[in-house]
């Protein structure tokens, strides 16, 4: 990582570091919280809730990165420091009443699908605008960025355009004149493909099979 930014012109500290633990127990997040990693990913809300109990003794910051459904906008607002898959004004919205009801702050990432794939999930490019627009009216949670999850590639320079595009749609949104803080964030690139992703400007990355090893099918 400390490359990649080197090699864009970017401080190394720029790109954090999302270790997504999904499949992994809690034996592994606690490894690698003594290793210094301060920040993990889930893809599952009850899988995440349990190793959030189980390390609440810990000071790290838990990431909700897969699909969340409506039904579950509750739990996820009042657990995880961070949502990178918001991709309806439904699910904002459930996530903004939850986090009121709760007291809490959750930060949001607008989920954009710049490949189409029908198996994936995310806002269309075109609708970001009004989602974040939206999102002005927030109280309680709050917007920070974009993510996006591309297509898998075995080449990560294929993957390059869809990261460069997000950060064009970031540049494009703050030139319509949509506030820094809620576009400050781009979550992109994983451990494959997560240098090309820093070089194009993610300030997240979320890797896990770089960090805990292969996940059993």
């Amino acid at each position: 990582m400390a490359a990649a930014s080197a090699r864009a012109g970017r401080p190394a500290e720029s790109a954090r570091l999302i270790a997504v633990s999904k499949t992994f127990g809690l034996d592994h997040v606690r490894a690698a919280a003594r290793a210094g990693q301060l920040e993990f990913g889930e893809n599952r809300v009850q899988d995440a809730l349990r190793k959030i109990a189980g390390s609440a003794d810990l000071l790290i910051r838990w990431h909700l990165v897969g699909h969340l459904q409506s039904n579950k906008a509750r739990k996820a607002a009042g657990s995880f420091a961070c949502i990178h898959s918001v991709d309806s004004d439904e699910l904002l919205e459930r996530l903004e009443h939850a986090a009121a009801d709760l007291g809490a702050a959750p930060e949001l990432l607008i989920q954009v699908d710049l490949a189409g794939e029908p198996t994936k999930h995310g806002a269309a490019a075109s609708s970001v605008g009004a989602l974040l627009e939206r999102a002005r009216r927030c109280t309680a949670a709050r917007v920070v960025g974009l993510m996006t999850l591309p297509p898998f590639l075995e080449d990560p320079e294929r993957a390059r355009p869809y990261f460069r595009r997000l950060r064009e749609l970031r540049d494009e949104l703050l030139a319509r004149g949509l506030e820094p803080a809620m576009l400050r964030e781009l979550s992109m690139g994983m451990s494959h493909d997560f240098e090309v992703a820093v070089e194009e400007g993610a300030t997240m990355v979320r890797v896990g099979t770089a960090i805990f090893g292969a996940r059993d099918a």
